[in-house]
């Protein structure tokens, strides 16, 4: 099956945003029933923090790797696998139609990028815009963890009906004045909506990213089923989590720039339209995908 105009805006940030959702549940996305009664911000924080079964086990988790599959619709779909390191390490790979869009970010200052779909097989630099992007995504613990020191503003913005149940909206505030919501089941306290906006094509677009079918992974709650949409397109983005490892061995070269992959000549049979530049694709999560293994995170994965 020919790439379709929805794929425009998927090859570089669906990566990266399922990562980004994905690994952020592995700082948020933790059960604990609470009472639905008025809260404040701290409590809020304090609470969903305490439900991953302690912030001193969290941060005991060293890496972490998520593998799943990425579903755009019934007949176009695909694996990934998302892998973090501390400190900020990132690793993510996306194969669709036998390509694989792959973006490191080595937790300092290098992050590439390798897009088949472009016509691109060899790394290039992750622009000023991406790199930004991307040092959000991959804070191993997510913006709820030593926010201050971070230099993250969160702020209680109400409540709202999530899949017909009561959510409290925290707004996070990033340090480079990136701003995203991140909505909580009042009962439980898990993450059940992610949502952010992000500029395409010159437009601002709203994402939004839902977290179902939480496991318990090491003590820790992650959702294994992620959905994520763009409210003022036809878009759609469903991943599935196979499996989520934490700890696993994952040698630093994996981070640093990726080796050029082979060249393939395009088929005559099955031509593929050139998708759009880094900056202009799926900015949301799809995902994700987000910040996203859990979470993840977008960004997640993505979506942290």
């Amino acid at each position: 099956m020919p790439m379709n105009n929805k794929l425009q805006k998927i090859a570089d940030r669906a990566t990266s945003r399922t990562a980004a959702r994905l690994g952020f549940l592995a700082a948020m996305g933790i059960a604990l029933a609470q009472p639905a009664a008025a809260q404040t911000t701290d409590e809020i924080v304090a609470k969903v923090l305490a439900a991953r079964g302690g912030l001193e086990k969290a941060k005991a988790v060293q890496s972490e790797r998520i593998t799943g599959t990425i579903y755009f619709n019934p007949e176009l779909y695909g694996p990934f696998v998302a892998e973090f390191k501390r400190p900020g390490k990132m690793h993510n790979e996306l194969t669709i139609q036998n390509k694989t869009v792959v973006r490191t970010f080595n937790g300092k200052d290098g992050g590439w990028v390798i897009n088949p779909f472009l016509g691109k097989n060899s790394p290039e630099p992750l622009s000023v815009d991406d790199l930004k992007d991307v040092r959000n995504e991959s804070d191993f613990d997510g913006p709820l963890v030593d926010a201050k020191v971070k230099g993250i503003a969160i702020e209680l913005a109400g409540t709202e009906k999530v899949e017909g149940k009561d959510a409290y909206i925290l707004k996070v505030t990033h340090k480079d004045g990136q701003v995203s919501s991140y909505s909580f089941d009042a009962k439980t306290f898990l993450l059940v909506k992610w949502s952010g906006i992000d500029n395409t094509n010159g437009q601002a677009v709203t994402r939004e990213t839902f977290f179902h079918d939480y496991r318990d992974v090491g003590g820790l709650k992650f959702a294994f089923e992620l959905v994520s949409d763009n409210p003022e397109a036809e878009v759609t983005q469903r991943i599935i989590v196979d499996k989520i490892e934490l700890d696993p061995q994952i040698d630093d070269s994996r981070f640093e720039k990726p080796s050029a992959l082979p060249s393939v000549e395009p088929s005559a049979a099955s031509p593929q339209p050139a998708l759009s530049s880094t900056t202009q694709q799926i900015n949301a999560l799809q995902c994700d995908a987000k910040n996203e293994g859990g979470t993840g995170r977008r960004r997640s994965m993505s979506l942290r």
